[in-house]
């Protein structure tokens, strides 16, 4: 009766996505040559990545796409019931997110501790990284790059006053770079940094990082912090887009530091899945070489798995050293990171 229950909730949930077949499903193996895939992510590439899985493996993707927090509370509110086998999300905040909730169940494989680093996998085995982006600091070429500016530190020195544009403390990467900060420096010196930025703000948070990219490069505002991802769609587009590249310097703060903050898109196993082997298969699967590519290029991002390169619009922004704490201390930092923001008065 479970299983025929699971069955009906199956259908009803993924809807057109899965083929609900009338035979009863007691009569199905647990795995049943689906797997069934909650994703935020909305790129094109995706669909030839699912497709690729398929034919190697026989396996049907059917998926679900919708904004993170939204599939986070569908696979709570449809419990043990959820047919939901894989969610990945964007950012080590929801991540973190999807944990505290209970989404994940553990997986325990040789290939995914193979391909991707430690500080890229949960430490229990909740979730694996499959792509990342750096947040760097930007400035308008023409005005010169700002002296004594290499450090996210830096950002609040009173000699920017008036000079950075950013995104609002509601964003969820600003929200990660500073549970980064919190858990490199601690949660007093965190605050002090947010109110010194604040005081360094051409113009209230607002718009999102293309906004500031545009921003930055217009002599609107000197300084920015964005994703390289943003930054990197500019290179080799239409004249317009190469004339913004072209006016904007960047600098992967943290050189001689921990290094760059960087941020994870990532997928774990959803706690009940029903076909679970059928999961793990696909996880390991995302982190191949041919599937990196995929989520590498598809969003102009730096593939997770190690040896691989990210493309050369990624490229042409520069080589830097990454800050290697594990993206699970970033996710965990999300809370304190909130309220000092809202203590700092970063709208």
């Amino acid at each position: 009766m479970k299983k025929l229950i699971l069955g009906l909730i199956a259908c009803a949930s993924l809807g057109v996505l899965v083929g609900c077949s009338e035979a009863p499903v007691d009569d199905a193996p647990a795995d049943a040559g689906v797997v069934n895939l909650y994703s935020s992510r909305h790129y094109d590439t995706d669909l030839a990545l699912y497709e690729d899985f398929t034919q190697a493996t026989g396996i049907k993707v059917n998926r679900i796409e919708a904004d993170a927090d939204a599939l986070i509370e569908r696979i709570e509110s449809e419990g043990e019931f959820s047919p939901a086998d894989i969610l990945i999300t964007v950012d080590a905040g929801r991540l973190w997110r999807a944990e505290e909730a209970g989404v994940f169940g553990p997986v325990d494989s040789a290939v995914l501790a193979e391909r991707i680093p430690a500080n890229l996998r949960h430490p229990d085995g909740l979730w694996t990284g499959l792509s990342t982006r750096a947040r760097i600091i930007i400035y308008n070429k023409a005005a010169g790059k700002p002296e004594g500016l290499e450090t996210y530190a830096d950002l609040a020195d009173p000699k920017f006053r008036g000079d950075i544009c950013i995104r609002s403390s509601s964003n969820i990467y600003n929200i990660s770079l500073l549970s980064s900060i919190i858990a490199h420096n601690g949660a007093a010196e965190a605050e002090e940094w947010a109110k010194g930025v604040v005081a360094n703000f051409a113009q209230p948070p607002q718009g999102n990082d293309t906004s500031q990219i545009e921003a930055v490069a217009a002599g609107q505002c000197r300084i920015s912090v964005v994703n390289t991802y943003y930054l990197a769609r500019y290179a080799g587009g239409d004249a317009d887009q190469q004339a913004i590249f072209d006016n904007i310097g960047v600098i992967f703060p943290d050189q001689d530091g921990v290094g760059t903050h960087v941020n994870v898109s990532g997928a774990g196993v959803v706690k009940n899945a029903p076909n679970r082997e059928n999961a793990v298969k696909f996880l390991e699967y995302l982190t191949s070489e041919s599937a990196q590519r995929y989520f590498a290029d598809g969003n102009n991002e730096y593939p997770a798995a190690q040896g691989l390169k990210a493309n050369s619009a990624v490229e042409q922004l520069g080589n830097f050293k990454p800050d290697t704490i594990n993206a699970a201390e970033i996710g965990r930092n999300q809370a304190e990171a909130v309220r000092i923001f809202d203590r700092a008065g970063w709208n």
